[in-house]
This record gives C-alpha cells, sequence and structure tokens, in this order.
C-alpha cells in the first residue's frame, strides 16, 4: 500500500518542478488519489474543506501535468488547452496518456 501513495507524495515534494518528466504512472496515480480524495469530500458536503484540498493540489497538480507532457515531448503550455471546453480537454488527455518518449 505504501507504493500506492508514493507517486501522491512525490508529488508534493516536486510542486515547483516545471522542467523535469514525471512517467505514466507518476501521472495518473496522482489523479486517481486526487479523484478519490475529492470524492469523499464531496460525499461530507462541508464546501470549506473540500475548498482547501482544492487549493492544496492546485500548483502541485499543474506541475505534475506539465512534467508528464514533457514526459510525451510536449510543450508544457499544452496544459491551456484545459481551458477550451470539450475539445481541449480531448485533445489534452490524448496528449496525457501516449507512452513515455
Amino acid at each position: 500500500m505504501e507504493n500506492f501513495f508514493k507517486e501522491y507524495v512525490d508529488m508534493f515534494k516536486r510542486w515547483s518542478d516545471f522542467e523535469g518528466k514525471s512517467d505514466i504512472k507518476e501521472f495518473w496515480m496522482p489523479v486517481l488519489i486526487s479523484f478519490i480524495v475529492g470524492a469523499l469530500l464531496g460525499l461530507l458536503k462541508n464546501d470549506a474543506i473540500s475548498s482547501i484540498y482544492s487549493l492544496i493540489v492546485f500548483i502541485p497538480m499543474i506541475s505534475l501535468t506539465v512534467r508528464r507532457l514533457h514526459d510525451t515531448n510536449n510543450s508544457g503550455w499544452n496544459y491551456f488547452w484545459w481551458f477550451l471546453p470539450i475539445i481541449g480537454w480531448i485533445i489534452i488527455i490524448i496528449k496525457l496518456i501516449k507512452p513515455s518518449q
């Protein structure tokens, strides 16, 4: 179980590293854990705790996504596809699921 959370903890340790690379497991495990934690906090119906958690993972998740984009030979600026609804989301998810280069 310890290895399951290793990538999640590493996401916080490398919160300011926008230059490196993150492989597919190093990206998707924290995304999965963050999704589960967010869903559980949503079930509590406590907006304050959910908002605090969102603020805590905001920057580390951006840096993790940029590192994953670098690992697939894409520019970190491709992160901004998230701001284009539906089409942009599809484009960025395709870029994020590509194998490492």
